[in-house]
């Protein structure tokens, strides 16, 4: 955990999602990195869907492995992916949360697969309770390089500019991406051998304060856990899914009346 030494991040604006009374559970995911290689997490999140007894999913970022931009959603693996969506909403209610590797998954795709979209940062509010939402790449400030580098490509000049080549020189791009991402992670592994750098403490902090939300979740480190930031503030940090390599990780952090439950993938129902 960053320990507030980086920079102070501007605070955002909290948009809220009220949970409807007939939800009496919710589950939370994130970083699944769906990618055509990687059947095994792909078939395991089908079955999740099929399987879950949840009124609710909600993703909070890196559905994808990659998203180019939602032409894509009619070719190959993407194609299957949005198969699954639209199905799957057909049954539960499915919210969506842009994370730093399928932030341009847009309006299209969205509506197409009736999944609602949810701002990064977000508050549910359920059974009682203010829960902070976020991705959390925007809370590494420690990572500047990555921050700069999250600041360009989330400007809609960025967007916009990448959006109007050929979807064919869009994938070309993001594979290039890709491989820069990977080499940039392995020397931050080299540096910082537990892994991707993680929240700035303070920020978190300050944000859960400002949102009036005791409770923060957040992906995108991939260290899944739970820890007190300071007294009266906690975040939880949600699992990644990989199921094509070893060890195999999967969880699903579900909130009922009864609270948070950390779900083994055989244990969701």
């Amino acid at each position: 955990m960053s320990t507030g030494a980086a920079a102070a991040l501007p605070l955002p604006s909290f948009w809220e999602l009220a949970a409807p009374r007939d939800w009496q559970r919710i589950d939370l995911i994130s970083d699944l990195h769906l990618q055509q290689g990687e059947p095994g997490t792909f078939d395991a999140f089908a079955a999740y869907l099929h399987s879950t007894a949840a009124d609710a999913v909600l993703i909070l970022g890196d559905l994808f492995e990659v998203w180019v931009g939602d032409d894509a959603r009619f070719e190959g693996f993407d194609a299957r992916c949005t198969e699954l969506l639209q199905e799957a909403s057909s049954r539960l209610s499915l919210s969506l949360m842009a994370g730093n590797r399928d932030f341009l998954v847009g309006a299209e795709m969205l509506r197409h697969c009736g999944i609602t979209a949810l701002p990064d940062p977000s508050v549910l509010v359920a059974f009682g309770e203010r829960v902070l939402l976020t991705h959390g790449d925007a809370l590494c400030l420690a990572d500047t390089g990555y921050q700069r580098v999250r600041a360009e490509l989330r400007s809609e000049a960025w967007r916009t500019r990448m959006l109007a080549l050929p979807l064919a020189q869009r994938r070309a791009i993001a594979a290039q991406a890709r491989s820069a991402s990977q080499a940039h992670q392995a020397e931050q592994n080299r540096r910082q051998p537990e892994g991707y750098a993680d929240v700035d403490a303070a920020s978190a902090v300050q944000w859960m304060h400002q949102a009036a939300a005791p409770v923060m979740i957040h992906g995108h480190t991939h260290r899944p856990g739970t820890e007190e930031l300071a007294p009266g503030f906690t975040r939880m940090v949600l699992s990644d899914w990989e199921l094509d390599h070893q060890p195999p990780r999967a969880e699903v952090l579900r909130l009922s009346a009864r609270g948070f439950e950390r779900l083994a993938l055989d244990q969701v129902g």
